[in-house]
């Protein structure tokens, strides 16, 4: 039998294989992983820097808000836990921002992976920053003397809505570091969104005690459902409501983002 001259020329076609974006995307997370671990510097923002806050808020505002450290500590730390998270989620837009800077995706995109596979990476990739903020804060808390007051699967409920919002916050935080030039300009913008998406709640002190105005901003922060939420679930209460409205945030912010966040990138590199 002979061969044709088209059979002898023709490139072998490889076979897409299934579930390539989600290969793709869970091999460049465990790079963001493995990067972490090997510059432990990155994580004083979610091991130093919660028990910090932590320490400022209570040992300086307790007494006057509460009239007591102990009874301020359960107040504010289910809230403040959200926070941290938060701050957290921004390194992801400042990380992506500088690998861009140092042309690290420059040679991604000479690879055979999806195009988002490189964002979706570094999104879960940095998820374990979140756990770690939320070990750092509870534990640590808990040598101070907070304590849940509901049970082990509420405390890991709230746990997980507060990693939820995160995880769809933190696309807000890459389409920032798609748009800004450098690194720092991501930072800067970045807490544009989080001091009054944070500080505008009822973290520090009950919603009734605010001026009016303010009261109408808390009633539809989405980051005040959150606390709400995860306040509830740990010390007790309603929390149906509050997760409701968590969960549907953290859906429509990822609906939202996420796809602007790739289009950004797609546009830039």
């Amino acid at each position: 039998m002979t061969l044709t001259a088209d059979r002898i020329h023709a490139p072998a076609r490889l076979k897409p294989r299934p579930f390539g974006l989600v290969r793709h995307s869970l091999t460049l997370a465990r790079r963001s992983v493995v990067k972490t671990l090997r510059t432990p510097e990155q994580l004083i923002d979610v091991t130093l820097q919660p028990v910090m806050f932590l320490l400022v808020f209570v040992y300086l505002l307790g007494g006057a808000v509460s009239g007591s450290t102990q009874t301020y500590l359960q107040f504010i730390l289910p809230a403040q836990l959200v926070q941290v998270i938060m701050i957290a989620g921004m390194s992801t837009g400042v990380n992506l921002n500088t690998d861009i800077e140092k042309g690290v995706f420059d040679r991604l995109r000479s690879l055979p992976i999806g195009r988002s596979a490189p964002l979706i990476g570094s999104v879960l990739g940095d998820v374990i920053r979140y756990f770690v903020a939320i070990a750092s804060m509870l534990g640590f808390g808990y040598i101070l003397g907070f304590r849940v007051q509901t049970g082990l699967w509420s405390a890991l409920a709230a746990c997980g809505v507060t990693v939820v919002f995160a995880f769809a916050m933190s696309w807000l935080f890459v389409l920032i570091g798609m748009l800004a030039r450098t690194p720092g300009s991501v930072q800067g913008m970045s807490f544009l969104f989080i001091f009054p998406m944070t500080f505008g709640t009822s973290m520090i002190t009950p919603k009734a005690t605010l001026p009016g105005w303010l009261q109408a901003w808390v009633s539809v922060n989405p980051v005040n459902h959150v606390m709400d939420a995860t306040r509830a679930l740990m010390l007790g209460g309603p929390a149906g409501s509050s997760v409701a409205w968590s969960l549907g945030w953290s859906a429509g912010m990822l609906v939202v983002f996420a796809p602007l966040a790739v289009r950004a990138y797609r546009r830039r590199t």
